[in-house]
């Protein structure tokens, strides 16, 4: 058989992508999973709900992209999903200013154009199987076995928890008493909260210190890429997820928010889901708050419910509810991470403000007596809502639409990218399953016919590393996602 020129294959590929609906796909902001497995209600830890039962649709029902690390050894940790890489050990604290100068001349790895991350790179580390526990051992929102995670120094009054990482994200308007305002993540806390940048009553002139985690690669992690597709969702083609446009003005308690979500039908889809505290970070829009753009922090295309603030204020915006529980306290197991896309205010000195910044990342407890509600909470007197909004989720690739009877399937691949076999996991049992490995100029590699199961094992161990295509026909039903191999 005559060999194909380079153009020939170039022409193949691009066959490829534009039948199996790839092109305009490529995943620049993938969300990296909570790696929670564990399932909860309101005060414990519950076995594995079923679909239609309470407390179905939360973070350990809908797995996607696991943890993937690898230490190369030489001070930095590679994260395998987000291409991101990490200095491993952060070092002493800084002030922000000394954070920049740091990276102008870092070799670390043998690489000299590290950065400072900004809130949502850092936020792709936080794992939610971590534990406010206040004691030593730790068990941390990091994963610790690859990043070195200092603890607050009790000796000189500080809390273990007192070792945040500031981001070079500051917020656009100020917290506190007008304080100038960083963005950090606790990962002793599990929360995104607003820092201020200088120390307190030095008038914004004595710069406090933080730590830092320096990143590099992947300069486009973390830039959303919203298109308004005129049915009331708005797809993200960089994280591949696609979202109610408007929310439906109503406040819930967690578990009616998982129940709401799924449930929910919707501009003709069936399989919207509450997202996890990953997901709906990464719609938060950091340039925007109330105090600055009369708005939330979310893209203009959102449209989001006003709400009066606990003194009658209006321009506020709600806090929305994440599927993923947050273990805090003697009781860890009653509370749920939300964002505050408006101010996420406290009562401090009897004075209600703006202590976080719009775009924080808080918890509130799952359920409660509607008449409690609004009350104040924690040394920053948190206000919490506990009947918080809901915006719902799904899956761009998982078209699971009701009036087309041609819909595709939908299937998880674990690991990807992966060294040797993979596992598929379908949404359902099919009763007919065939699988076709491609690569990328359309050649069969691998070729696989099952019947009524929902999992199946592909081996990729002697093919080589590189970009390839799995196809899955199920019932009449086709979907076609990438492999990594490494």
């Amino acid at each position: 058989m005559k060999k194909l020129n380079f153009k020939m294959k170039l022409l193949l590929v691009l066959f490829i992508l534009i039948n199996f609906n790839l092109i305009g796909q490529t995943i620049s902001y993938p969300i990296v999973e909570t790696n929670v497995t564990d399932y909860y209600n309101t005060t414990s830890i519950i076995s594995t709900p079923n679909e239609g039962q309470a407390f179905y649709g939360q973070d350990a029902t809908y797995q996607g992209n696991s943890t993937s690390y690898t230490n190369n050894s030489d001070g930095t940790i590679t994260d395998n999903v987000t291409k991101l890489l990490w200095q491993q050990d952060m070092g002493v604290k800084l002030s922000y200013a000394d954070a920049f100068i740091k990276t102008d001349t870092m070799t670390l790895g043998g690489f000299t154009d590290w950065r400072v991350p900004t809130i949502k790179e850092l936020y792709s580390l936080i794992l939610f199987t971590g534990r406010v526990s206040g004691q030593v051992p730790y068990e941390m929102f990091i994963d610790s076995a690859y990043f070195i995670q200092p603890l607050g120094d009790i000796t000189i009054g500080e809390r273990l928890i007192d070792a945040q990482t500031w981001s070079a994200t500051q917020y656009m308007s100020t917290t506190m008493n007008g304080d100038s305002t960083v963005f950090g993540v606790n990962f002793l806390d599990g929360r995104i909260k607003g820092y201020p940048k200088y120390a307190p009553g030095s008038n914004n002139t004595t710069p406090k210190t933080m730590y830092f985690r320096m990143v590099r690669g992947n300069p486009d992690y973390g830039i959303n890429d919203f298109v308004d597709n005129g049915d009331e969702t708005i797809s993200d083609n960089a994280t591949g997820l696609m979202w109610q446009k408007t929310d439906d003005g109503q406040a819930r308690d967690w578990e009616n928010a998982l129940e709401y979500a799924e449930n929910l039908s919707f501009a003709e889809y069936t399989n919207w889901r509450l997202p996890n505290a990953k997901e709906l970070e990464s719609i938060v829009d950091y340039t925007r708050c109330p105090d600055i753009t009369a708005s939330p922090a979310i893209d203009p295309l959102f449209t989001t419910t006003e709400i009066d603030d606990p003194n009658g204020n209006s321009g506020q915006f709600p806090y929305f509810w994440t599927s993923t529980s947050h273990l805090d306290g003697v009781n860890p197991y009653t509370a749920a991470v939300y964002i505050a896309f408006g101010e996420a205010q406290g009562k401090m000195n009897n004075n209600l403000m703006d202590v976080h910044g719009a775009g924080a990342q808080r918890s509130d407890p799952k359920t409660g007596n509607a008449i409690d509600y609004p009350d104040f909470f924690g040394p920053q007197g948190d206000v919490r809502y506990v009947f918080n909004y809901a915006r719902c989720v799904r899956d761009i690739s998982a078209t699971n639409s009701i009036n087309n009877s041609n819909i595709n399937l939908n299937f998880q691949i674990y690991p990807n990218p992966t060294n040797d076999k993979c596992f598929i996991y379908l949404d359902q049992t099919y009763l007919s399953i065939s699988v076709i490995l491609l690569n990328p100029i359309g050649e069969y590699l691998i070729k696989l016919n099952k019947s009524n199961t929902n999992e199946l094992i592909i081996n990729l161990a002697n093919l080589s590393q590189g970009c390839y295509f799995l196809q899955l026909n199920a019932d009449g039903k086709q979907m076609t996602k990438k492999i990594l191999k490494q």
